[in-house]
């Protein structure tokens, strides 16, 4: 007489493999540093209110990530009354882990009584030289005034 567990292990189950990146994809571990910003306000357009700020910058990467970005923001509200929201696209050009090239971020934020949100993705495809074709997303932490990031990244063939 067979146990209910015997039948059970001579039946197949059907097959679900775990999920698996492709089988091209990288993933490779996940960068992380320090950058400094120089933020250039452009002069106030004449505009209805909420007015438009707009505002270049240049950055200095350091870390995993080491090269230098600059780019332009967006932005709506006053973070002081608790209220505001930007958009932000930059180009970084440098090293990430070793690789060369150039790729661009794509930034949002926003910020509403008290609670904020925050997108830094690289722009799908952007990616040029050694990282052609990466992908990725940035997280950040401000700290005592320093910007410290960390990386998720891909590139397709590893």
């Amino acid at each position: 007489m067979l146990a209910a567990t015997d039948n059970l292990a001579a039946t197949p189950s059907p097959p679900f493999p775990a999920p698996q990146p492709p089988p091209e994809a990288h993933l490779t571990p996940a960068p992380h540093g320090t950058f400094q910003i120089t933020l250039t306000p452009h002069a106030p357009a004449q505009a209805p209110s909420p007015a438009i700020g707009r505002m270049h910058f240049d950055k200095t990467w350091s870390g995993d990530l080491s090269g230098h970005s600059r780019g332009e923001m967006l932005s709506v509200g006053d973070p002081a009354s608790g209220t505001a929201s930007y958009v932000v696209l930059e180009v970084f050009t440098g090293t990430l882990a070793g690789r060369g090239g150039s790729f661009a971020f794509r930034q949002s934020g926003d910020m509403h009584a008290g609670q904020s949100s925050l997108t830094y993705e690289v722009v799908p495809h952007s990616g040029s030289g050694e990282l052609s074709g990466m992908s990725g997303a940035l997280t950040l932490n401000r700290v005592d005034g320093v910007h410290h990031y960390t990386l998720t990244w891909e590139l397709p063939g590893g």
